[in-house]
């Protein structure tokens, strides 16, 4: 789905026992603040991916979140695919290739996964050995970046981390260097998310039009795989 998501898998141990930077403490207080009563959550997407000198990725769509821990990413350039959490099954969808992919959601290291997880009760420690400002510049203006530093135990899944909230969501086991998050710090509201991996990857999730708390139905967060579409097992007891 923040996605992986939000985050990008934001949970565990309470920010005081955070390294944060007096300067990136309130805008950290700000994110969780605004996200910790919402219910449902929509926006639109434009998602970026690059891999060193092999070029740039970019895809767009329509974002659905809905607490707790579902969502449903609605790809519609450069091709039509789907994305769907419903709190047991990550499923993935590509209309091309009429094939269907599912896991269990604990065994998903899809960054979109953790995403997920601003809508649960989250916190952004989980990943995050050291939060503070970054000095990347925003890409709106009067927005701040946050950055996460990852800390040693970042690949745990949050029902392990002390204080952390079962959400069945796995934290991605990619390793990375730095997360960066754009905020807007008058309302906490997230409008990116750029994870840094190593060997010059990039994976970039900037969000726009919000909307909050609108009615979302149980079955926008189903798959029914359409006639004809072969459904492939990636679990790891199907392995």
């Amino acid at each position: 789905m923040v996605t992986g998501t939000i985050l990008l898998a934001l949970c565990a141990r309470t920010l005081g026992r955070a390294d944060t930077s007096p300067q990136a403490a309130p805008i950290v207080r700000a994110l969780e603040a605004h996200y910790r009563n919402t219910k449902t959550l929509k926006a639109i997407f434009l998602e970026r991916y690059g891999a060193g000198r092999g070029g740039l990725q970019v895809e767009s769509g329509t974002v659905y979140f809905s607490r707790p821990g579902r969502m449903r990413w609605e790809y519609e350039a450069p091709e039509p695919k789907l994305f769907v959490v419903d709190g047991k099954t990550v499923w993935f969808f590509v209309p091309s290739d009429h094939t269907a992919t599912r896991a269990p959601i604990k065994e998903s290291t899809d960054w979109r996964t953790p995403l997920a997880l601003l809508m649960g009760k989250a916190k952004l420690s989980n990943l995050c050995d050291r939060i503070d400002l970054a000095t990347e510049k925003p890409g709106d203006a009067g927005h701040v970046v946050l950055r996460c530093l990852p800390k040693g135990e970042a690949n745990k899944p949050a029902s392990s981390q002390p204080g952390g909230e079962d959400l069945g969501l796995a934290s991605p086991d990619q390793p990375f260097d730095q997360v960066l998050l754009e905020v807007d710090p008058a309302t906490g509201e997230l409008a990116d998310v750029r994870v840094l991996q190593p060997g010059g990857i990039e994976l970039d999730y900037r969000f726009g039009n919000w909307i909050e708390n609108l009615p979302l139905k149980d079955t926008l967060f189903r798959f029914q795989a359409p006639p004809g579409v072969a459904i492939v097992d990636e679990s790891a007891s199907a392995h």
